[in-house]
């Protein structure tokens, strides 16, 4: 099996999606994250669904959509709580969702209803966007904002944000099922803010950030200040949304060329204070998202590491389904 990489010559096979699968996905539909315990989050669900699409695998897309309503929905809202954990009791503790992993689940089910003409993920797909429109969409600071989810992330002066979890993809999609919906508002502001948070000698976006009603802008200081685990997804979703022209792009391209030219790899995150970076390097996932954003001619990499982690192998799927599909979004 090869994964083929570049931008536009990335594909993902049969050989590679059925070692994902036999890695992740158990029997009944559960996507499995073994580094954390043997958890299962809403996102690796909604990550499994849009690839099992992508792939024509209707079966286990089912499995996978079955298994997410049944544990992972809540009761009064068409949004899903973002972990479960087997191991406690009751496995979903915390009723709290994950805005990306609603965003990606809504996606899947729309795409799936369009490719095997099934009214009933069209409908589920329509619900779950109205209600993440209807509770995690806010205007704060004139500007269109997306929380990261229900609880914990908005106080009395302003809120906590996630740029990853602005899916360009998947809102394009929205905003063209729901044209009088406001997705092209999150879509126009989102790219506007991931211009304007930019932090550190080199310009990066933070995984998390503060948005003051007052309209000041700050990395958090708690998560660490960091462009790393959760922003490293920003770049996926430019190219794969069709938003990844010059100017969105460059403090990644540039970031990323100048550890290539010095023969260093890909840091596990680089601290946006002092430009300090990890003393290890990112896994193959990271390394997957750095060559599509660098338009990196075709490249032949071997099997997915047997040691890749659940994250890991999911940025490489998903990197791979965004070249795939460049020049569908714009």
């Amino acid at each position: 099996m090869t994964l083929w990489l570049g931008p536009r010559a990335m594909a993902l096979d049969a050989t590679t999606w059925g070692e994902a699968k036999a890695r992740l996905v158990q029997a009944d539909g559960r996507v499995v994250d073994a580094d954390n315990g043997g958890i299962s989050h809403s996102e690796g669900q909604g990550y499994a669904m849009v690839a099992a699409v992508a792939m024509d695998d209707r079966a286990t897309f089912d499995l996978l959509w079955s298994w997410t309503a049944q544990h992972l929905a809540r009761a009064d809202r068409r949004l899903f709580s973002w972990k479960y954990d087997p191991a406690a009791n009751p496995p979903v503790a915390d009723p709290n969702n994950a805005t990306d992993g609603d965003i990606m689940i809504a996606w899947a089910l729309s795409r799936a209803a369009g490719q095997w003409s099934v009214p009933a993920y069209a409908a589920a797909s329509a619900e779950i966007r109205a209600s993440i429109h209807d509770n995690l969409v806010r205007r704060v600071a004139g500007r269109t904002v997306l929380l990261p989810g229900l609880d914990g992330f908005s106080d009395d002066n302003g809120v906590t944000l996630n740029l990853s979890y602005l899916i360009f993809p998947a809102l394009k999609d929205f905003a063209k099922a729901d044209p009088a919906g406001g997705w092209d508002v999150l879509i126009s502001d989102g790219l506007a803010l991931l211009l304007d948070a930019r932090f550190g000698r080199f310009g990066l976006n933070p995984d998390w950030l503060r948005l003051g009603v007052d309209g000041s802008l700050a990395a958090t200081a708690t998560p660490p200040p960091r462009f790393g685990f959760d922003a490293v997804r920003i770049p996926l979703y430019l190219v794969w949304g069709g938003e990844g022209r010059a100017e969105m792009l460059a403090p990644f391209t540039q970031f990323w060329s100048g550890l290539n030219a010095q023969g260093k790899p890909l840091p596990g995150w680089v601290d946006l204070r002092n430009g300090q970076v990890a003393d290890y390097p990112g896994p193959r996932g990271y390394v997957m998202v750095q060559l599509l954003a660098l338009g990196t001619p075709a490249i032949a990499t071997t099997d997915l590491p047997a040691t890749d982690s659940y994250y890991s192998t999911m940025l490489s799927l998903l990197a791979a389904l965004a070249a795939a599909e460049q020049g569908r979004y714009r």
